[in-house]
């Protein structure tokens, strides 16, 4: 990875206060779902931080050879690799990014994370405004903190189903066009975390099933809550 640039650095350009803790910050979010991108950027705006999206590793990596972020939040599951790959190569990076972040729906995936070189995990679903904001303000430097005590947010985020949609589209294409293992794996990762986001509790459980003992019977159940949830959608 080439050296970044400081035209997005920890340098403060505005003073956080108790309202917008993250404000003066820039965040990437290197996240291929669309659903889970959508909630971090409502986060992001309602701290007073700025967000840039990456949905793949190649995608982050010409983003950070053009500037620097405060906040990297890397998702573990990519389409085109390990989440954990960019980690080390940030964690390595002179100068480093100010806060490394990993996001994940596996509570397993910390230690993982931890020793690629990041400094926490965002258990997905992230939907806590106030989760958010305290995991990232326990890595920033003291004094890019918000001065005196901040009230935690108890808001709970709700991104648009217009991106759960998006998500689903993105399945529904992946499985008509690619089956091999790779793309079975990766699709029942990412469905099963943007499904338990929704709180579509039936398409969670189904996405297990492309990678069971009869993928075939796994996709056929898949690509048919699909289509009715995209029907569903469509007809509103």
């Amino acid at each position: 990875m080439r050296p970044m640039t400081d035209l997005d650095s920890l340098a403060r350009p505005r003073t956080p206060n108790a309202q917008r803790p993250l404000l003066g910050m820039t965040v990437l979010a290197v996240e291929d779902s669309r659903f889970a991108s959508e909630a971090l950027r409502l986060m992001c705006l309602r701290s007073g931080a700025r967000i840039r999206r990456a949905d793949c590793l190649t995608s982050a990596r010409r983003h950070l050879q053009v500037y620097r972020p405060s906040v990297v939040i890397v998702d573990l599951g990519l389409p085109d690799g390990r989440g954990e790959d960019l980690i080390a190569e940030l964690a390595r990076a002179l100068p480093r990014v100010g806060v490394i972040l990993a996001t994940s729906g596996d509570a397993g995936a910390e230690a993982r994370a931890r020793m690629a070189g990041a400094d926490g995990l965002l258990l997905k679903p992230v939907a806590s405004l106030g989760i958010f904001q305290q995991e990232v303000l326990r890595h920033v430097p003291a004094d890019r903190r918000p001065l005196g005590p901040y009230a935690v947010q108890a808001e709970v985020i709700h991104p648009d189903p217009l991106a759960y949609r998006d998500d689903l589209d993105h399945v529904q294409n992946l499985l008509s066009h690619d089956r091999t293992p790779d793309i079975l794996s990766y699709a029942a990762q990412f469905l099963a975390s943007v499904a338990r986001a929704a709180e579509d509790t039936s398409l969670a459980e189904a996405a297990a099933g492309l990678t069971g003992h009869c993928p075939e019977a796994g996709i056929a159940r898949v690509m048919g809550l699909i289509t009715a949830r995209l029907a569903a959608q469509a007809a509103l």
